[in-house]
């Protein structure tokens, strides 16, 4: 799945048994919602305007009377709530909407730093609709997941509960390495993003990302990707279907493509996708992001796994020096994901899966 521009740059809660009783957003962001009283939709989920209890920029105003906290944000700002919530001594659930890879490990992880304990953490594995923010004040949205992967950590089933009450879309997984290694972006995002570079800063991405930049050679870098995350999935005792087939179930991909191999035109064909523009400079978030808290993690993982991954290296070795920065500066290391020093059979235990086998 895909999303820009989501609604809020700090989080967002949900309380009771429905969605957007409590927004928090960053003052920039929420000046235009604030003003008319609410969010305006517009797209697959018909059009309207969704009225909050409460729009704020003050996160503790928030989440003072929340049932749980469901975090709608890039992977990069999870660290940053993680931190403010620790420091509030939140202990109401918490569902990274979604988790992209590593998402509820660092999430906990930032507790634990802080001396806190860390509340129920469940995670998505990729956004649970498709939107973008074209204007002040309303929201496209031109896809709805059909199902997402979700897990909880250890001790999480609160959030796991919360998670489903919100989203009945939600397929429950055994532990939430299936969760990371379910990351379509990071297949989506990460080849294109490099081998569309140039064509990127020459035109400020003025092309479809899913429709022009989806040549046939992107497509058989991305074909090799994808192997190298099933293969890793695997290797901790899941066995993940292809990226197609992955989108299919989202929704992204229709359900009548039969070749699972044509993953340009399979892609491209996507109703959700297929009017995305490109990246419009190398700080947007396909690099910000599905780097440093994609491809990087998943390098971590599938070196505890024992899985040789060369595509993936080259790729961040590539999309580092095309940055020109230290992706593990702020990227979501092992030592971020309290991970560090934990063989195969170690982190498994550590996220309590259900099934060891190899």
């Amino acid at each position: 799945m895909d999303a820009d521009d989501k609604i809020g740059e700090n989080a967002s809660t949900s309380t009771g048994n429905s969605m957007h009783k409590v927004a928090v957003v960053g003052a920039g962001a929420g000046a235009a919602f604030q003003e008319q009283g609410g969010v305006s939709y517009e797209g697959v989920l018909g059009s309207g305007l969704a009225r909050p209890r409460l729009i704020s920029g003050d996160l503790c105003a928030a989440i003072d009377a929340a049932d749980v906290i469901l975090v709608c944000l890039p992977a990069f700002a999870h660290a940053d709530i993680a931190r403010a919530l620790a420091h509030a001594r939140v202990q109401v659930p918490v569902v990274l909407n979604p988790g992209h890879t590593g998402g509820a490990l660092e999430f906990r992880h930032v507790f634990h730093t802080l001396g806190a304990e860390p509340p129920p953490i469940a995670e998505f594995s990729t956004l649970t609709y498709v939107a973008r923010k074209a204007a002040p004040g309303r929201v496209t949205i031109t896809g709805a997941a059909s199902s997402v992967r979700l897990a909880a950590l250890p001790e999480g089933d609160a959030a796991l509960s919360a998670a489903r009450a919100l989203f009945r879309n939600a397929a429950v997984m055994a532990d939430v390495l299936a969760c990371d290694l379910a990351n379509v972006n990071m297949v989506l995002h990460v080849p294109g993003a490099v081998l569309a570079a140039a064509w990127i800063e020459a035109t400020r991405g003025d092309f479809t990302f899913y429709v022009s930049g989806m040549t046939a050679g992107v497509a058989r870098v991305m074909r090799a990707l994808d192997d190298e995350r099933r293969a890793v999935a695997r290797a901790f005792g899941h066995g993940l279907p292809c990226v197609i087939a992955e989108m299919q179930a989202i929704g992204t991909v229709a359900a009548s493509v039969r070749d699972a191999d044509d993953l340009a035109g399979a892609i491209a064909a996507g109703e959700a996708n297929r009017r995305i523009k490109a990246p419009e400079s190398l700080g947007h978030r396909y690099y910000r992001e599905d780097f440093g808290y994609g491809l990087l993690p998943f390098v971590v993982l599938a070196a505890i796994a024992g899985v040789d991954v060369p595509i993936a290296i080259s790729l961040l070795r590539i999309g580092q020096t095309l940055l020109g920065a230290d992706l593990a500066a702020q990227g979501r290391t092992a030592e971020r994901m309290g991970i560090a020093g934990l063989d195969r059979d170690g982190l498994l235990s550590f996220v309590g899966a259900k099934r060891h086998g190899g």
